[in-house]
């Protein structure tokens, strides 16, 4: 039986509350607070992960795409029929490609070349146009996503590139989001904040929320070798020799993004791909949590750590996405042995 919009509505606002949403959209965000047992059996305390493929998109990155768009809607910046435009490992862009489906956009996403095959062809199945650009290159470099996304946004007439590095609606979305609901979850006994860095919006979003509730909350973030994060925060120096390849999907960067925002985290560790990798399929088979690469970096970090943490403590791991974009990469054994991961 077709619902005419305005009975839909109404059965939404009577059905508040009751898990009924009048789109997809509704969906996103009210993620579940999962406490972790086999994974952590030698922790001195109890250990919590904010597991974020809950939301529709699979993905944390579907909070920040929403607020991206209604942000821009707001300010003009987006209009009725426009081409949304973005650079992404696939996870803005699954939330984007969501978001522009149900408002009736356009989306076209840049992505370079490491990530993973299933990442690019879920974008296309839900209607983005993807152009698929080289890793090794500097940011500014003409074949650079970044470099391709600005250029498609100045040829492109009514299009909004969303720039999730330096829009501050990113940030936006985990403090008014994502934050509030970790606090809650724990009732305000959260005492570390543990996530991989990549654009910055979820770890800066999170800790300015939870430091204006508790400014002794530890805010650790998680970074790769071959990324500046680590060394920035610790000297002020953004060292170009910091900067190789690797393999870890989602976090780490060769540049600063504005939504980084270094004076509310307090510490950087850093994993290597092999560990992250490990740790991921690690979490599927103790855990029963079918993660993304970088959740594992995000656990791994945390271990790595697990000796400044004491009895009492209540650290919170916040994971990304889910493993079914990594099937053919770190959960696939062929890959794992092409890598050295695994003999």
């Amino acid at each position: 039986m077709r619902i005419n919009p305005t009975l839909s509505s109404y059965f939404c606002r009577m059905n508040k509350g009751k898990n009924v949403h009048e789109n997809i959209l509704g969906a996103i965000g009210n993620t579940p607070l999962i406490k972790l047992h086999k994974i952590v059996e030698d922790f001195p305390c109890e250990v919590y992960a904010k597991v974020e493929y809950f939301n529709p998109g699979h993905s944390v990155k579907d909070r920040m795409a929403l607020q991206m768009i209604e942000d821009a809607e707001a300010s003009g910046d987006l209009k009725p029929g426009g081409t949304i435009i973005e650079c992404t490992s696939g996870n803005t862009g699954m939330g984007l490609a969501i978001a522009a489906i149900v408002k009736g956009y356009k989306i076209i996403c840049t992505t370079n070349c490491k990530q993973s095959k299933e990442k690019v062809d879920i974008l296309r199945a839900m209607g983005a146009a993807v152009h698929v650009c080289p890793t090794a290159v500097a940011p500014d470099h003409p074949d650079s996503y970044y470099s391709v996304a600005r250029k498609l946004n100045s040829e492109i007439e009514n299009s909004f590139w969303c720039n999730q590095y330096d829009n501050l609606s990113n940030g936006k979305a985990h403090y008014l989001s994502t934050g509030p609901e970790i606090w809650s979850q724990t009732e305000g006994r959260i005492t570390h904040f543990i996530v991989g860095v990549g654009t910055g919006g979820t770890i800066s979003g999170v800790a300015k929320y939870l430091k204006e509730q508790n400014p002794d909350i530890q805010i650790w973030g998680v970074d790769s070798y071959g990324s500046v994060f680590k060394k920035y925060l610790e000297t002020g120096e953004f060292d170009e020799n910091e900067i190789y390849s690797y393999l870890t999907e989602g976090i780490g960067e060769d540049i600063l993004p504005a939504n980084v925002k270094f004076d509310l985290i307090d510490k950087f560790e850093k994993v290597t791909d092999k560990d992250a990798a490990l740790a991921a399929r690690e979490l599927a088979l103790k855990e029963g949590l079918f993660l993304g690469y970088s959740c594992g970096s995000a656990i791994q970090g945390l271990r790595q750590l697990k000796s400044e943490l004491k009895s009492g403590d209540v650290p919170v791991v916040l994971f990304h996405d889910h493993g079914s974009r990594y099937v053919a990469k770190i959960y696939n054994d062929d890959w794992m042995r092409e890598q050295g991961f695994i003999d």
